[in-house]
């Protein structure tokens, strides 16, 4: 017998079956909440979301394994309660709490220069309850507007929060006392003043031009009028003032 012809038949492998690819338990979610928790903050419907993807993923999977789709589904409709319970005891521990995640995301987008209107829409997006957000925008004064206390000696009311915060976006967006026209203007000469009429009649069109689009940023922003005219009149050194409390504030 011809040996090169007896081993040149090659016999085909036995196909493999299909890895067992169970769902994740209750250990397994728990686990990848506290994985997820380790690294980032966020709320009960947040981290609902992160175990539903985590459920999602075995699916696609699992049928990318050769499991049967119809079994997977009821697999994950099993899963929604195991869920919700592991959501329940992360609240327990304290690992998740809306409060004090709004709160927190309250003070660093304000920072940041968004407006109390956009803060609760991020925080709408997150699942916070209307209730919880609103107490987190509420501050801790009732006096808006207020002429700046010493720094860092008492929370920010909303309208304080919010003036702030437009002032960061005017300082972002070099608007208001932080436009090159403000900050010329403290080292301007002292005969600028004896300019003539004509002079000022020419400037005054453009402006207003500026104006406009100045409280058009913070409009679409999410600032109201008031508070948009507030910072843009603002002085630098009152806005830096303001800007030192924001930083400063619980």
């Amino acid at each position: 017998m011809n040996n090169a012809a007896h081993t040149s038949a090659v016999v085909p492998a036995p196909a493999r079956p299909a890895p067992d690819r169970p769902a994740p338990d209750h250990s397994a979610l728990r686990q990848a909440a506290l994985a997820h928790l380790a690294r980032f903050g966020t709320t009960r419907h947040g981290l609902e979301q992160v175990l539903l993807r985590r459920v999602a993923r075995w699916q696609r999977q699992a049928i990318a394994a050769g499991a049967e789709p119809d079994q997977t589904d009821a697999a994950t409709r099993q899963l929604g309660p195991v869920i919700a319970a592991v959501v329940a005891e992360m609240v327990a521990a304290g690992a998740v709490d809306d409060s004090a995640f709004a709160r927190s995301r309250v003070r660093r987008l304000a920072r940041s220069g968004r407006s109390g209107r956009a803060i609760a829409a991020h925080l709408a997006a997150r699942g916070v309850e209307a209730q919880v957000s609103a107490e987190a925008l509420a501050g801790g004064a009732d006096d808006d507007f207020a002429t700046p206390p010493g720094i860092g000696v008492a929370p920010l009311s909303a309208g304080e929060r919010d003036l702030c915060a437009a002032l960061v976006l005017t300082r972002k967006r070099r608007l208001g006392p932080f436009s090159p026209v403000a900050e010329g203007a403290d080292h301007a000469p002292d005969h600028a003043q004896d300019y003539d009429t004509a002079h000022d009649a020419d400037t005054a069109a453009p402006a207003a031009l500026a104006r406009g689009r100045a409280l058009g940023v913070l409009a679409r922003a999410g600032f109201g009028r008031d508070t948009a005219e507030r910072a843009l009149d603002m002085d630098a050194e009152e806005a830096q003032e303001w800007l030192e409390r924001l930083k400063s504030a619980p």
